[in-house]
């Protein structure tokens, strides 16, 4: 396969997951301002939303938060999901002769929707971001149903999965430096226990945790969780450590996995590629 070409196939994979964690984190958020005046649960969440314009290496600045009709949000946050559909679709059209009509033309609806909807005088964020995740998880399923598995299907798993281990790294960094010490001094608050299920929800996890442990949120779970999922180490080794230096290593390994792959496959040298 073409460099360029699994280049495309990697970054429309990781614009669109970005674009739909971005989505969810700012539905997650809006909801918690609902119940929480202060909006300091929801902020926490917002922190992981890559900027518009960035590379999604490093968590969002906080900007200043402003109104709408639905709750209270930055059009910064805003933006930076219009932007990464724009940018998916961008690498979609650079290879539009290797997806199938029906990845293009899904593809394309969300594209115009993002566009006529007008983000910054929205009455609705909520209603946006929501549709955003569902038309999100409508192209995954076309995909899979009318996309060959070879190697251009293995590179959009491979930029989603990264992209979802960064973003996930991300918010479970900030919940623990936010809320790691309320829990181990005097148990969990109604912040606290609110913060929790924000994490869960923003990770599309909340329904899959409840059934394995039911309603009852504790963080040290989250560490098994993330155990669970990279099959490494020990939930006591994660907690007497440093739960927060853990997850920053772990968003430098995909970091740097993902500079492996990109100097690998796709911008390697031209007498390394005469050498294969």
């Amino acid at each position: 396969m073409l460099s360029r070409v699994a280049d495309g196939f990697y970054w429309m994979s990781r614009y669109l997951e970005r674009a739909e964690h971005s989505a969810r984190v700012v539905d997650v958020y809006l909801s918690l301002t609902l119940d929480d005046p202060t909006d300091k649960v929801g902020l926490d969440l917002l922190k992981s939303i890559a900027p518009a314009g960035s590379d999604g290496s490093k968590p969002a600045e906080e900007p200043e938060v402003t109104e709408t009709r639905a709750g209270r949000i930055a059009p910064e946050y805003l933006t930076a999901v219009s932007h990464s559909v724009v940018r998916a679709r961008e690498n979609a059209r650079q290879i539009r002769e290797q997806i199938s009509s029906a990845m293009w033309e899904q593809l394309n609806s969300l594209y115009l929707t993002v566009g006529t909807a007008g983000i910054s005088h929205m009455h609705d964020p909520g209603a946006f971001m929501r549709s955003t995740v569902d038309r999100s998880h409508l192209f995954h399923g076309v995909t899979e149903a009318t996309l060959s598995h070879g190697e251009g299907w293995q590179y959009m798993e491979l930029g989603r999965y990264i992209e979802r281990a960064m973003t996930t790294a991300s918010m479970l960094q900030q919940y623990f430096v936010e809320h790691d010490g309320p829990y181990k001094q005097a148990g969990s608050s109604t912040n606290d226990y609110g913060a929790g299920v924000g994490l869960l929800r923003a990770c599309a996890a909340l329904e899959a945790y409840c059934r394995h442990y039911t309603a009852d949120i504790r963080p040290e779970r989250f560490a098994g969780r993330l155990r669970a999922a990279l099959n490494y180490g020990t939930v006591d080794e994660i907690l007497e450590d440093n739960v927060v230096r853990y997850v920053e290593h772990l968003r430098k390994q995909c970091g740097q996995i993902h500079s492996a792959i990109n100097q690998t496959y796709i911008t390697y040298p031209i007498e390394t590629a005469i050498a294969r």
